[in-house]
């Protein structure tokens, strides 16, 4: 005899203990991206971090080894939230034949964490962040170059590839400086001029019909 399966089952409880750490965890990250706003990281004590969001550094040690454990661990986040958004637009983007579908996303994502990206941006000791963001351009940048233009010469490959993750470091870098006033639209537009300016200087035969 087959029994129809219950519905919903039983619910587990979720535990409190891991509602409290994560929401120690937020408040450590906001203390710190505060204080990284009022001085170089390397200025920044446990002690700071823990006061700032209303803790012991017992509480803090619960959580991070320290500031540079909690800094990796802010950056390690935003960073996988990102790769993770290029993903979902990654077969679309090829399919368009430009960066629009992948890169509109992505600036409303710096957008919604404009205090953390702009606090990263500006922080000269913040270079973990920077590199990891570079790397993760040109992983994905190399997929697209790959996949469009079917390139065969290696060393105008890597040219294109360190010119693109550069300029779009730079392009991110200026936006922020400059509060991201120039709409979202004009900042696509222009990297992807800059994609296919780049392109056309370095492969004959260009974009792929």
């Amino acid at each position: 005899m087959c029994l129809d399966r219950p519905q919903g089952g039983i619910k587990m409880l979720k535990n409190p203990e891991d509602r409290r750490a994560r929401r120690s965890r937020k408040l450590l990250k906001e203390s710190l991206l505060a204080l990284m706003k009022e001085k170089s990281f390397s200025e920044i004590s446990v002690r700071d971090v823990a006061e700032g969001a209303d803790m012991n550094r017992g509480t803090f040690y619960l959580h991070y080894s320290g500031t540079t454990e909690l800094l990796q661990s802010l950056e390690a986040e935003l960073l996988e939230e990102l790769q993770a958004l290029v993903d979902a637009h990654m077969q679309e983007t090829v399919d368009d034949g430009t960066v629009r579908p992948v890169l509109e996303p992505v600036l409303d994502f710096v957008v919604e964490h404009r205090e953390i990206c702009s606090t990263l941006f500006a922080s000269s000791e913040a270079t973990g962040f920077i590199q990891a963001l570079q790397q993760l351009i040109r992983r994905n940048g190399t997929y697209l170059v790959d996949t469009w233009f079917h390139p065969q010469d290696e060393s105008a490959t890597d040219y294109l590839l360190s010119f693109l993750t550069w300029g779009a470091i730079g392009l991110l870098k200026e936006w922020f400086s400059q509060d991201m006033a120039l709409p979202r639209e004009e900042l696509t537009a222009a990297a992807q001029r800059m994609v296919d300016g780049a392109a056309s200087s370095l492969f004959s035969q260009g974009r792929p019909a």
